[in-house]
């Protein structure tokens, strides 16, 4: 009888102990592990990114710059796929059978339960057509987002680009996931954060024929997208238009800048690209034919090529010597066409050089080697190196040999020389103001950036100081940027020689000849210097900075033409007509605007050069070499 008990009570321990370990393990699929939940919520749920539209950007002056299109990317998730009609979707996507059969392998090696992406931004018009049809393909969605468009198709270097992100920047930026896309150029790059926006879910119910039945849960899981905030910028978007137009068939840049504030009203490269060209299932084909061009049309040469300045880096030696009292704005020097001392440097004829004024109306190369000198071999230091460190550090207090600050990607410090560098290629001892009197006419080892000589340009419009240039004036709807002030320690009386000069060398009316005629506008008293830059490589590099009006300026601009001889040729007429578009909102002087578009057959270079290549490095004339003659 006992036995019977037992085995009763054995059997309902076991029947206990399975209905437990059942109850348990019931307990842990439905509540613990919630992975039983998901696949079966997978079949019926589809959780749908909401990519948020990227925010618009405007010019100064409220005009569109860059905003957003519909487009779609279809997707696959690989277990849900099933027998469908190859040619009519093929037909739907207008893509080869090959490609289809790619993505599909390329989805199922990823993931048979997550959704992987088949084509990439489907235009809105296309997206008409298979979301009539998209029901009968079992296991593809679309899900929208949106491209960029660039209605003036101008300013390419400045606004940038979006392309999808890769492994690298997903491992360095968690935010980010395959199939986002972040800004890689520009102020799309610079910008991004404020920009982007934040994504957002929608989770939906389909049913077995994958097709939707409503909102899961009513939404309560969803979350929605926030749009990327608007940039208004301080380009102008026909000045800059304007620019472009007057740098086409050349390469080099333009810069132009508002001085009362540092705002970027301009800045072309050229050659250049519509942006457009970048954008949607064209971009990847497009840039490989930019990038691959000898011309260099992705290079950004307003902050990433590195010129020699010329003649127009020598009001940076006469303020440097007004400032030391190694000259004062009455001395003069003689110059019978070069400078006499050691080997020498060659001059243009012109009339004797009485003062400050008139050496920089007519860049006496021989004046400013006297000044240079002066400074160099200036009693005050011990050495040749303490003189010379004295100079490097007020020539980088103009903003050279370092980076200004600019809001966009990419800007280069240029090159000021040092002493460890001379001492390195000269030996210490080994080097004197003559083994470097080529600094003295802006050439040997010096290189900046066509942004730091539109800012040099500034400095003297404003006597003595200048702002920080930027591009973005406000974001969305916050207060507008206000850039930090650089004063150079330079006494504004010292920079009145130098503005004389400069308004002489554009103004014929002096009767003296000046330079810079070219850039003249009747009535914007415009201020300028002439530059004609050494090139080994072949013709000159012809450059200008300007400001206006004289008083009181309102723009300040540098023209940096490659391989296009003396700075009056053909960088003066360019400045002149930009400034004349700004100030003036038109241009009448015509006949200087068709001289530009339509340059006359003596002005081609040399058949005996050869064209130089753009320059992505320093292009430095060997400090051993006797320097040939500027002529402005």
């Amino acid at each position: 009888m006992g036995i019977q008990v037992n085995r009763r009570l054995l059997i309902v321990f076991i029947f206990v102990l399975v209905v437990v370990i059942i109850a348990a393990k019931l307990f842990y699929i439905q509540i613990v592990d919630p992975s039983y939940k998901l696949s079966a919520d997978n079949n019926v749920l589809r959780r749908i990114t909401l990519y948020p539209a990227r925010g618009i950007v405007y010019d100064r002056n409220g005009k569109l710059l860059v905003y957003n299109e519909a487009a779609y990317d279809l997707l696959v998730i690989p277990s849900q796929v099933k027998t469908f009609d190859t040619a009519k979707l093929l037909a739907l996507l207008h893509i080869p059978k090959e490609q289809l059969i790619e993505g599909l392998t390329q989805a199922k090696q990823y993931s048979t339960y997550k959704e992987s992406i088949i084509l990439k931004q489907i235009s809105a018009e296309d997206y008409g057509y298979l979301q009539e049809q998209l029901h009968e393909f079992p296991g593809f969605y679309a899900q929208a987002r949106t491209l960029r468009y660039y209605p003036n198709a101008t300013a390419a270097h400045l606004l940038g680009y979006v392309g999808e992100v890769n492994e690298r920047i997903i491992f360095d930026q968690p935010y980010y996931k395959p199939g986002d896309y972040i800004g890689i150029t520009g102020i799309e790059k610079a910008y991004e954060k404020e920009l982007r926006g934040k994504r957002g879910v929608q989770t939906l119910m389909v049913d077995v024929h994958n097709r939707i039945k409503g909102s899961y849960a009513r939404g309560a899981y969803d979350t929605a997208a926030i749009a990327g905030k608007n940039l208004h910028l301080s380009l102008s978007v026909d000045l800059q238009m304007y620019g472009e137009k007057l740098m086409q068939g050349r390469t080099g840049s333009i810069v132009a800048l508002d001085p009362t504030n540092g705002e970027i009203l301009a800045m072309v490269s050229s050659p250049s690209y519509d942006p457009n060209l970048l954008v949607g299932r064209i971009r990847s084909e497009n840039f490989k034919q930019l990038d691959s061009s000898k011309k260099k049309p992705l290079f950004n040469r307003a902050i990433m090529a590195l010129y020699p300045p010329g003649s127009t880096f020598k009001i940076v030696n006469a303020l440097i010597g007004l400032k030391e009292k190694v000259v004062f704005p009455e001395t003069g020097y003689q110059c019978h066409g070069r400078y006499p001392v050691g080997r020498g440097v060659g001059c243009h004829n012109h009339p004797y050089a009485s003062d400050v004024t008139s050496a920089v109306r007519m860049s006496c190369n021989t004046y400013f080697c006297y000044v240079f000198r002066n400074l160099l071999d200036s009693k005050r230091f011990d050495s040749i190196e303490g003189a010379f460190r004295n100079w490097e550090n007020q020539v980088r207090s103009f903003g050279f040999g370092q980076k200004l600050g600019v809001d966009l990607p990419g800007e280069l410090n240029g090159i000021v020389p040092t002493v460890p560098f001379y001492n390195r290629y000269f030996r210490k001892g080994g080097w004197n103001s003559l083994t470097i009197i080529s600094l003295a006419i802006g050439q040997g080892e010096l290189s900046i950036t066509p942004l730091q000589m539109a800012n040099l340009a500034t400095v003297i419009a404003n006597r003595g100081y200048y702002y920080q240039p930027h591009l973005v004036r406000s974001i969305a709807d916050s207060v507008p940027f206000v850039a930090p002030r650089h004063d150079l320690n330079i006494d504004s009386t010292f920079f009145d020689p130098i503005v004389n000069g400069m308004y002489g060398a554009v103004n014929a009316d002096l009767g003296l000849g000046p330079t810079g005629w070219r850039a003249c506008v009747p009535g914007l008293e415009i201020c300028g210097k002439t530059g004609t830059a050494q090139n080994p490589h072949g013709e000159d590099h012809s450059v200008f900075i300007a400001f206006a009006p004289k008083n009181n300026p309102k723009i300040a601009v540098a023209v940096y033409v490659e391989n296009a001889g003396p700075g009056g040729r053909w960088a003066a007429p360019i400045a002149g007509l930009m400034i004349e578009k700004y100030l003036k909102d038109s241009v009448e002087n015509k006949a200087m605007e068709d001289y530009v578009l339509h340059p006359p057959l003596w002005t081609a270079p040399r058949a005996s050069r050869v064209a130089a290549s753009p320059s992505t490095q320093s292009p430095t004339t060997d400090v051993k070499k006797e320097e040939a003659p500027s002529v402005e």
